[in-house]
């Protein structure tokens, strides 16, 4: 019983994470018709970092939520990523690479990037 009110009280404190065996897993509003997350947009110039980033992705071969294009120019189209260095503060959001527990996932392709 102490156990149940403990999680509920979490829950209540935290309404966007559920915490699972002492790792946070965040359910992040993915809307795959208009390539947002958490009401961002999901191309343009990424920022790869090691914690506290804006969403955490895990790379996989299937059942993908998004196919990424990298791209060197022009990232401005579903899926698009242009990655920019560590140390810029000219960014659209940034990522954090996870084995488990993701806010999406995602496959990079070398064409036709976009929601899945």
């Amino acid at each position: 019983m102490f156990v149940m009110s403990a999680m509920v009280s979490a829950y209540a404190i935290e309404p966007d994470s559920l915490l699972i065996a002492g790792n946070s897993y965040r359910n992040p509003s993915f809307n795959k018709e208009d390539c947002t997350c958490e009401g961002k947009r999901l191309y343009g110039k990424v920022k790869v970092v090691s914690s506290g980033a804006d969403f955490k992705v895990q790379v996989v071969d299937t059942w993908q939520d998004l196919d990424v294009k990298v791209v060197t120019e022009w990232a401005d189209s579903c899926g698009e990523w242009k990655f920019v260095d560590e140390n810029t503060s000219w960014y659209d959001f940034s990522i954090e690479y996870v084995s488990s527990y993701p806010d999406f996932k995602v496959k990079f392709v070398n064409t036709w990037a976009g929601t899945k």
